[in-house]
């Protein structure tokens, strides 16, 4: 087992709000474009009978838990929402909107940064990136690091978070196996393979050629 530094709870839920921002950013102007007020107004109301609210006098990790929850249910009641009235035109537009929506979480200087260090030395890119990803991967789901080196970053999912949710499947099928690897191919010259057994997971980055 490698170590990884720890993320707090706090991180989490503030990392966790800023996915539902972002899925908000994306998925309303998508409805709007195709459809109409009423349909935003029948979304949003479907959204609400399913979330919870968070107190503010609880501890940051019932806080990041009610979070998680209600972002792996907001995304998966948008996707089947997007599904069921726009078909799979509607499907592959919500994959290539989520793409373009998470692209603009890292700031452009970042991206600039990177890009300059990968000309340079592409190992020492890629390196950046594993810490980046081994950080952050907590957010998602506890995961072991069983190998991390210039060649590839392996983690080991014993029992994936995103299942605890039985109905909202489709965040595994499209979010990770599909919109995950594409991202990372396209903004980070990643590959990214998934390879899910029942609930566990082996999550595998190597540096794209």
């Amino acid at each position: 087992m490698i170590e990884v530094k720890e993320m707090t709870y706090y991180k989490k839920f503030i990392a966790v709000s800023n996915f539902i921002k972002l899925l908000d950013s994306f998925v309303l102007p998508l409805v709007k474009k195709h459809m109409d007020n009423e349909r935003i107004d029948e979304l949003n109301k479907i959204w609400q009978e399913k979330l919870k609210v968070i107190p503010r006098d609880i501890s940051d990790q019932d806080k990041f838990e009610i979070a998680y929850s209600n972002w792996i249910w907001k995304w998966s009641i948008a996707f089947k929402f997007i599904k069921e009235h726009l078909g799979e035109n509607g499907i592959e537009e919500f994959k290539r909107a989520d793409i373009e929506a998470l692209k603009q979480k890292d700031s452009r200087l970042k991206m600039l940064t990177l890009k300059g260090i990968r000309a340079i030395s592409p190992s020492v890119a890629f390196s950046m990136i594993e810490k980046q990803m081994a950080y952050e991967m907590q957010v998602f789901t506890p995961a072991e690091v069983i190998e991390l080196n210039k060649e590839r970053l392996v983690f080991d999912i014993q029992h994936c978070k995103l299942l605890d949710f039985s109905e909202c499947e489709d965040v595994c099928l499209i979010g990770c196996q599909e919109i995950f690897p594409k991202l990372f191919a396209e903004h980070l010259k990643v590959k990214m393979d998934t390879d899910r057994i029942d609930s566990s997971c082996t999550v595998t980055l190597t540096p794209l050629e």
